[in-house]
This record gives structure tokens, sequence and C-alpha cells, in this order.
């Protein structure tokens, strides 16, 4: 009994992503740390300031079209119809491509006008030139990762996920001391070198993966009339694909806009509070650089739940079902409360000791004491968020992640100016409860519902 516990695809497939997201995150988690001591505060705040420029790229070209070739996937699995998959993995790749060199070439040659008039910091312009060259290679491996997530063939995505993190990490400790052999100071300029050599490693991977797998799908016999039958469908497959991916970007797309706006204006807003342009940067650094990375550090688990849930439960739901569907809401909201509950406790221990030893930043103790009562919401409300998305439920899910930003940033206009950064935190415990109500209302209804068709 326990052995087919463990060959079902969700224990293992989370299993899997747990172990590689969890030393991902725990490699990327002391880089963070090498990063705040060799930057500072204001470096950490400029480098993140270019996060909403890479989120708005992702949920523009490959979001949507990632989570459709998952689903779809997944379908013609159950089927035992490989090639279609294969297919679909190839139509959604020139799409999400074509998307991406246009976003790719739009910000490397725009970097000046992004940098001043919507990051409002010249100085990210750099920054933005070099991101621009990874926006290709995140599409490639993205594409593939969402092949092989709706096959249930987790491996692949964890390993990686794994190499860009250590080729990303590797890159930067390598070209730092370099520079410091040479007598030459490293800028924050060489953290984003970092990143695109990581992006770069992982397209790597996910090509040689997926090579593999189309001669297993395509024999050497069989090889060439079958790559001459995948030109028949195309259309076919590329309206399903649009049909779902053309809403899922759209609200992703809005999505990380309101996000974008958040992160843009907290610094503007806590110098409407009355800090100058670097303490107002030096705050951003920390919280979003520091602080929150800890916080988030314990989510790799449900992450990775979430990411399996959609195929699984989408299959669950084309077959009918309902009691898996029960059993998926369920098993989730109660292992998110046990772990969120006990990540709170340690946070709340140890969290200011973290910030002291960690950061060197009582600062970021602080907000690490408050961001501690997240956990819990932030856990359960990631993993209902699949669970509806992989029901259909794509326009619940957007619903209550568009009010819930947009009563934070709420606090980030009205209440920063007021109670500086505190207020902020305020915002962002509110905002994550009411996503998280939301979600479990909405998630518990349809349990219901499926219980009553048993």
């Amino acid at each position: 009994m326990k052995l087919q516990k463990w060959k079902n695809p969700l224990v293992t497939g989370t299993v899997i992503l747990t172990l590689t997201g969890l030393l991902s995150r725990f490699i990327g988690f002391f880089y963070r740390i090498f990063l705040s001591n060799v930057f500072g505060a204001e470096g950490m705040g400029i480098y993140q300031l270019i996060s909403p420029v890479l989120a708005l790229s992702f949920a523009l070209t490959v979001s949507g079209i990632q989570t459709a070739i998952s689903k779809y996937v997944a379908s013609e699995t159950s089927t035992h119809d490989y090639k279609t998959s294969f297919r679909t993995l190839w139509t959604g790749f020139i799409l999400a491509m074509s998307l991406s060199i246009a976003a790719a070439l739009y910000i490397y040659l725009c970097a000046d006008w992004i940098a001043a008039t919507l990051l409002l910091e010249s100085r990210t312009a750099p920054l933005l030139r070099i991101i621009a060259l990874s926006i290709p290679m995140a599409t490639v491996h993205s594409c593939i990762n969402g092949y092989f997530y709706g096959i249930r063939k987790t491996a692949i995505p964890a390993v990686s996920q794994l190499a860009e993190q250590i080729c990303r990490v590797g890159s930067v400790y390598l070209i730092y001391h370099i520079c410091r052999q040479h007598g030459t100071t490293p800028t924050i300029s060489f953290a984003v070198v970092g990143l695109v050599i990581g992006e770069g490693a992982s397209m790597i991977v996910s090509v040689i993966a997926i090579l593999s797998r189309a001669h297993q799908v395509f024999p050497a016999r069989d090889y060439q009339s079958g790559t001459k039958r995948l030109s028949s469908p195309y259309r076919r497959i590329m309206g399903q694909l649009l049909q779902l991916a053309v809403p899922l970007s759209a609200n992703r797309l809005i999505i990380n806009l309101l996000q974008s706006i958040e992160a843009i204006y907290i610094p503007n807003r806590l110098m409407a509070y009355g800090l100058n342009n670097a303490d107002a940067l030096g705050v951003y650094g920390v919280l979003t650089g520091m602080s929150l990375p800890l916080i988030l550090f314990p989510s790799a688990i449900t992450n990775s739940i979430s990411v399996l849930l959609l195929p699984i439960v989408s299959e669950a739901d084309a077959s009918g079902n309902t009691s898996a569907v029960k059993r998926a809401i369920m098993t989730s909201i109660r292992y998110c409360l046990f772990l969120g509950f006990g990540c709170t406790a340690m946070f709340l221990l140890l969290g200011r000791t973290a910030g002291r030893m960690l950061f060197h930043s009582e600062l970021a103790g602080s907000f690490i004491l408050t961001l501690s009562f997240i956990c819990p919401f932030m856990y359960i409300a990631s993993t209902l968020n699949s669970i509806l998305n992989g029901l259909g439920k794509t326009a619940q899910t957007f619903l209550f992640s568009v009010v819930s930003l947009l009563l934070r940033l709420l606090f980030v206009f009205i209440a920063i100016p007021v109670y500086g950064i505190k207020g902020y935190l305020w915002g962002t415990l509110a905002s994550q409860m009411l996503q998280t109500l939301l979600c479990t209302v909405s998630a518990l209804h349809i349990s219901h519902k499926a219980h009553r068709a048993v």
C-alpha cells in the first residue's frame, strides 16, 4: 500500500520538485545574502526594480502558453496520444518564441525610456539591455517544462531549475572574484549577467531532454514520416492553445501590470513619506531582496504541489472523477495550514535573529516578524488557485487576484505616505487574507457540489 502511494504521480512529482526546489531556494537564499553584502541595500533595490519588466515579459510571451501546453498534453497523455502531445508543444513553442523575440527587441531598444519613464530610475537602463537577452531563453525552457509537467516527468523541470540556479550563482561568484583579483569594483550588472547565464543553462538542459523525448516519440524508422504529419493539425492545435492561452496571458498580464505598479511606486511613495531616494531604495531592497526571500523559502513545497495539481485535477475533472477533485481540495487546505502555521511560529521566534545574522540588518528582522503572519494564507491561496485553474475556473482566480492586488495598491498609495513601509506590510497581510478567503470559499463550494454528486 505504501509503495502504491509513493508511485502516485502527485506524491512522487511533488517530492522531486520539492527537493530540487528547496535546494534551489537554499542556493538562491545564500546568493541573496552575498548580493546584499556586496552591493548593499540600495544596489539590491535597483536590482529588484527590473523584476517587473521580467514578470511582464513572461506574462506576455509564454505564461499562458506554458499552462495551455501542460493542460492539453495532460489530456492527450491519458489517451496515450503522445505524438499529438509533441505537436502541441511545437505549436506553442512557435507562438511563444515569436512573442519573446519581439519583446526582447523592444526592451533592448527602448531600455532608456523604460528605465526613466516607467521604472522611474535611469540606472536600471543597462540592466534592462542585459535581461532582454534572457527572454527567448526563458521561453524555450518554459514551453518544454510545460510539456514535461503535462506528461508527469517532473525530473526534467527539476534538473533544469537546478542547473539555472547553480550556473547563475556560480558565474556571479566567478565574475566577482575575477574583479577582486584585478582590483576593480563589481557592479550590480554582474548579477544580471549571471541571470542570463542561468537561463542559458536551463535552456540547454531542456533542449537536450526534449530532443531525447522526440526520438522516443518518433523512432528512427518513423521519424521522417512522423515529422511530415506534424504540419497537418497545426491550425486546430493553435486554435486550442490560443483559446486557453489568450485569456490566461491577458489575466496574468493585468495582474503583473498591477504588481509592477506596486513595485515601482513603493520607493516613490516612501519618498513622499519623507525618505530620500537612496534610503527609499534601501528600504525597498531590504524588503524585497532580503526579508521576502526568507519568508518565501518554504513555499518551494506548495509551489511544487501547485504546478502538479493543475494537470492532475484537469485530468480528474475531464474523466468525471469528482471524488479525486474533492480529495485534492481538502488535502491541500489541511497540509497548507499545517505548513503555514509552523512557518509563522518559526519566523516569529527566529525572525530578528535571522535578520541580524544573515543580513546584518535590524530592519530585515523587523520585516520578517510582520510578514510571518502571511504564511498560512499565502500557501493555501497558491494551491487552491492551481486547483481552480485546473477545473477551468480561470475567471474566478483572475478576479480574486485583481481584487487583492487593488487592495494592496490602495495601501501603497494611501498608507505608505502616512505610515511608511509599515503601511505596505499591513496592506500585504490584508490582501493575502482576502485572496485566501475568496479562494477557500470557492473551492469549498466546488467540494460540496462534488460530494453531492458522488
